[in-house]
């Protein structure tokens, strides 16, 4: 089955995934962890996308957020509500995620954000668009007139630690970009920095079902996706950078000052 074919399959999974979050509400929430949860609506997405999926590609693992699954090969990865925080607080910002990995790297997917009507999709070789228009990132050539967003702080254990990079990272960029942005969903984010609102965007952290369909969606879009050393960008890096190529090298430059 080819890639074109592939992204005609996420996009329908993506609707079912849709069908549910339009009929219900949250529900009751699951703890995870420290100001962490998933909501009954997140288990019902995920495994109604996983069912289709099964169905229709049973040679592709699936691996969701909530319920594991496929962790090597060719597999999809699922966040069926990525922004769960924003998600249940009412707010707009928040997606299903579906991308799709192939030889350790980011091929194909599909953002859908229901509460702003947009679906973002790409596959590799066929351009990435949202509701079904062409799209090509920002060509932002300096940082003083770059909007950058970033991504959540660490909570729970070790968060300190953790954040000590983060800060460190947002305390170099505002004395030096136009604004700096932190919005919740990672998916979202990417898709921004594909479509241009966003210049770049930096994550301290890279779970294959937060960035692996926005990923394929902003390299698809022409814009640079990578780890925070500089490196291609692949499943298992340790972060998730995405930026516009006229402000790759002073962007790593901050980057690197604020891991050491």
């Amino acid at each position: 089955m080819d890639i074109s074919e592939l992204l005609k399959i996420a996009e329908a999974a993506v609707d079912e995934g849709r069908k549910v979050t339009d009929s219900r509400p949250p529900g009751e929430l699951t703890a995870k962890g420290d100001r962490d949860m998933a909501s009954e609506v997140d288990f019902a997405v995920e495994r109604a996308v996983r069912a289709f999926l099964e169905r229709e590609t049973p040679d592709i693992g699936v691996l969701g957020e909530e319920e594991g699954g496929a962790t090597g090969g060719t597999r999809w990865v699922l966040d069926p509500i990525d922004g769960t925080v924003n998600f249940v607080h009412g707010a707009p910002l928040w997606g299903i995620s579906l991308g799709l990995i192939a030889d350790g790297r980011a091929v194909a997917g599909v953002i859908d954000q229901p509460m702003l009507r947009t679906r973002y999709a790409a596959a590799e070789g066929h351009g990435a668009t949202c509701n079904g228009v062409p799209i090509r990132g920002s060509d932002c050539t300096r940082l003083s007139d770059a909007l950058v967003a970033v991504g959540d702080y660490a909570v729970g254990p070790n968060a300190e630690v953790q954040n000590a990079e983060r800060l460190a990272l947002t305390g170099l960029l505002h004395p030096r970009v136009q604004r700096i942005r932190m919005i919740g969903t990672a998916a979202t984010a990417l898709t921004w920095v594909a479509a241009g609102h966003f210049d770049a965007m930096v994550m301290f952290s890279n779970k294959p079902w937060d960035t692996m369909a926005g990923v394929a969606i902003a390299r698809e879009a022409g814009v640079v996706v990578l780890d925070l050393d500089g490196t291609d960008h692949t499943p298992d890096s340790r972060g998730t950078f995405a930026v516009s190529a006229g402000i790759r090298e002073p962007m790593l430059d901050l980057i690197g000052q604020a891991i050491g």
